[in-house]
Protein backbone atom coordinates (compact mmCIF):
# COMPACT_ATOMS: atom_id res chain seq x y z
CA UNK A 1 0.00 0.00 0.00
CA UNK A 2 1.38 3.38 -0.99
CA UNK A 3 1.49 6.41 1.28
CA UNK A 4 -0.76 9.07 -0.29
CA UNK A 5 1.36 12.21 -0.17
CA UNK A 6 1.05 15.88 -1.04
CA UNK A 7 4.20 17.97 -1.64
CA UNK A 8 4.47 21.69 -0.97
CA UNK A 9 7.58 22.83 -2.86
CA UNK A 10 8.14 25.75 -5.22
CA UNK A 11 11.44 24.65 -6.78
CA UNK A 12 10.62 22.49 -9.84
CA UNK A 13 13.97 20.65 -9.82
CA UNK A 14 13.70 19.79 -6.12
CA UNK A 15 10.07 18.78 -6.63
CA UNK A 16 10.84 16.40 -9.51
CA UNK A 17 13.83 14.83 -7.74
CA UNK A 18 11.91 14.45 -4.50
CA UNK A 19 8.90 12.85 -6.21
CA UNK A 20 11.11 10.34 -8.00
CA UNK A 21 13.11 9.45 -4.90
CA UNK A 22 10.04 9.12 -2.65
CA UNK A 23 8.27 6.81 -5.08
CA UNK A 24 11.35 4.68 -5.59
CA UNK A 25 12.66 4.48 -2.03
CA UNK A 26 9.63 4.69 0.24
CA UNK A 27 6.52 3.49 -1.70
CA UNK A 28 5.09 7.00 -1.66
CA UNK A 29 2.33 7.96 -4.09
CA UNK A 30 2.49 11.71 -4.72
CA UNK A 31 -1.08 12.70 -5.53
CA UNK A 32 -0.54 16.42 -5.81
CA UNK A 33 1.76 19.34 -5.20
CA UNK A 34 1.58 23.06 -4.72
CA UNK A 35 4.01 25.98 -4.83
CA UNK A 36 2.07 28.44 -2.66
CA UNK A 37 0.51 28.45 0.77
CA UNK A 38 -2.95 29.07 -0.69
CA UNK A 39 -2.69 26.17 -3.17
CA UNK A 40 -1.49 23.80 -0.48
CA UNK A 41 -4.10 24.78 2.10
CA UNK A 42 -6.90 24.56 -0.47
CA UNK A 43 -5.84 21.10 -1.68
CA UNK A 44 -5.24 19.67 1.79
CA UNK A 45 -8.57 20.92 3.13
CA UNK A 46 -10.57 19.85 0.07
CA UNK A 47 -9.06 16.35 0.33
CA UNK A 48 -9.42 16.23 4.10
CA UNK A 49 -9.04 12.69 5.42
CA UNK A 50 -7.89 11.33 2.06
CA UNK A 51 -4.14 11.91 2.35
CA UNK A 52 -1.57 10.34 4.67
CA UNK A 53 1.43 12.66 4.49
CA UNK A 54 2.17 16.27 3.57
CA UNK A 55 5.79 17.28 3.04
CA UNK A 56 6.11 21.05 3.33
CA UNK A 57 8.92 23.43 2.40
CA UNK A 58 9.03 26.65 4.42
CA UNK A 59 9.79 29.22 1.73
CA UNK A 60 7.21 29.25 -1.05
CA UNK A 61 6.35 31.42 -4.06
CA UNK A 62 3.58 33.02 -2.00
CA UNK A 63 3.00 32.58 1.71
CA UNK A 64 5.05 30.09 3.67
CA UNK A 65 5.12 26.57 5.01
CA UNK A 66 4.33 27.69 8.56
CA UNK A 67 0.95 28.87 7.28
CA UNK A 68 0.40 25.47 5.67
CA UNK A 69 1.25 23.79 8.99
CA UNK A 70 -1.24 26.00 10.82
CA UNK A 71 -3.89 25.03 8.27
CA UNK A 72 -3.33 21.34 9.00
CA UNK A 73 -3.79 21.47 12.76
CA UNK A 74 -7.21 19.75 12.68
CA UNK A 75 -6.12 16.76 10.60
CA UNK A 76 -6.88 13.14 11.45
CA UNK A 77 -4.41 11.31 13.75
CA UNK A 78 -3.16 9.09 10.91
CA UNK A 79 -2.28 12.14 8.79
CA UNK A 80 1.29 13.36 9.20
CA UNK A 81 2.82 16.68 8.21
CA UNK A 82 6.57 17.12 8.01
CA UNK A 83 8.77 20.06 7.10
CA UNK A 84 11.59 19.67 4.59
CA UNK A 85 13.75 22.79 4.51
CA UNK A 86 17.24 24.15 4.02
CA UNK A 87 16.74 26.13 7.23
CA UNK A 88 16.25 23.44 9.88
CA UNK A 89 17.51 25.58 12.76
CA UNK A 90 16.48 24.93 16.35
CA UNK A 91 14.13 27.94 16.18
CA UNK A 92 12.45 26.62 13.00
CA UNK A 93 12.17 23.12 14.52
CA UNK A 94 10.52 24.59 17.62
CA UNK A 95 8.11 26.80 15.64
CA UNK A 96 7.19 23.91 13.36
CA UNK A 97 6.54 21.62 16.34
CA UNK A 98 4.41 24.33 17.97
CA UNK A 99 2.30 24.44 14.79
CA UNK A 100 1.85 20.65 14.79
CA UNK A 101 4.65 19.34 12.55
CA UNK A 102 5.35 15.68 13.17
CA UNK A 103 8.99 16.05 12.10
CA UNK A 104 11.44 18.49 10.51
CA UNK A 105 14.13 17.40 8.05
CA UNK A 106 17.03 19.35 6.59
CA UNK A 107 17.18 19.11 2.77
CA UNK A 108 20.96 19.10 2.71
CA UNK A 109 21.72 16.56 5.44
CA UNK A 110 18.59 14.60 6.45
CA UNK A 111 17.03 13.24 3.25
CA UNK A 112 17.83 9.66 4.28
CA UNK A 113 15.99 10.34 7.54
CA UNK A 114 12.98 11.63 5.57
CA UNK A 115 12.96 8.50 3.39
CA UNK A 116 13.18 6.28 6.48
CA UNK A 117 10.31 8.22 8.06
CA UNK A 118 8.21 7.76 4.91
CA UNK A 119 8.96 4.03 4.79
CA UNK A 120 7.92 3.72 8.45
CA UNK A 121 4.68 5.63 7.79
CA UNK A 122 3.96 3.41 4.79
CA UNK A 123 4.19 0.28 6.94
CA UNK A 124 2.01 1.87 9.66
CA UNK A 125 -0.60 2.93 7.13
CA UNK A 126 -1.06 -0.70 6.09
CA UNK A 127 -1.98 -1.80 9.64
CA UNK A 128 -5.68 -2.78 9.86
CA UNK A 129 -6.55 -0.30 12.62
CA UNK A 130 -5.07 2.58 10.62
CA UNK A 131 -6.87 1.50 7.45
CA UNK A 132 -10.15 1.38 9.40
CA UNK A 133 -9.50 4.81 10.97
CA UNK A 134 -8.91 6.30 7.54
CA UNK A 135 -12.02 4.71 6.06
CA UNK A 136 -14.14 5.93 8.98
CA UNK A 137 -12.75 9.46 8.69
CA UNK A 138 -13.33 9.67 4.95
CA UNK A 139 -16.91 8.38 5.28
CA UNK A 140 -17.61 10.79 8.15
CA UNK A 141 -16.18 13.76 6.21
CA UNK A 142 -18.10 12.87 3.05
CA UNK A 143 -21.34 12.50 5.01
CA UNK A 144 -20.78 15.89 6.64
CA UNK A 145 -20.16 17.49 3.24
CA UNK A 146 -23.21 15.92 1.56
CA UNK A 147 -26.21 18.19 1.14
CA UNK A 148 -29.12 17.47 3.42
CA UNK A 149 -31.94 15.57 1.73
CA UNK A 150 -34.72 17.81 0.48
CA UNK A 151 -37.99 17.20 2.27
CA UNK A 152 -41.35 17.97 0.74
CA UNK A 153 -43.85 19.28 3.27
CA UNK A 154 -46.71 16.88 3.84
CA UNK A 155 -50.23 17.96 3.05
CA UNK A 156 -52.81 17.08 5.51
Amino acid sequence: MALITYLVEDNEIVLENLMEALQEIASVQVTGHGATQAEACQWLSSHDGEWHLAIVDLFLKEGNGLGVLAGCRKREPYQKVVVLTNYATEEIRRRAADLGADAVFDKSSELDDLFAYCAEQTSREAEPENRQAQLSAVLRLRAAAAPAPHRTPSRG
